[in-house]
């Protein structure tokens, strides 16, 4: 979900919010069996929410210069 919210989310109302929420717990529930399983998924998103976090806060930075 912290992925979802630094790279990818845009202002919803209240019920789509909640819609897309709740996709997002379902597919973490994926992503567990997945991990049971062997693959690597844990590290990888935190990976990516460190990669992402990086880039915001880059783009915050370039946007408060001009």
């Amino acid at each position: 979900m912290l992925t979802y919210k630094l790279g990818f989310a845009k202002k919803l109302p209240l019920l789509k919010s909640i819609v897309v929420y709740v996709l997002l717990v379902f597919g973490c529930f994926m992503l567990v069996i997945f991990a049971i399983g062997g693959l690597p998924i844990a590290e990888v998103l935190i990976i990516t929410s460190i990669v992402l976090g990086i880039y915001r806060y880059r783009l915050h930075r370039e946007r408060d210069a001009k």
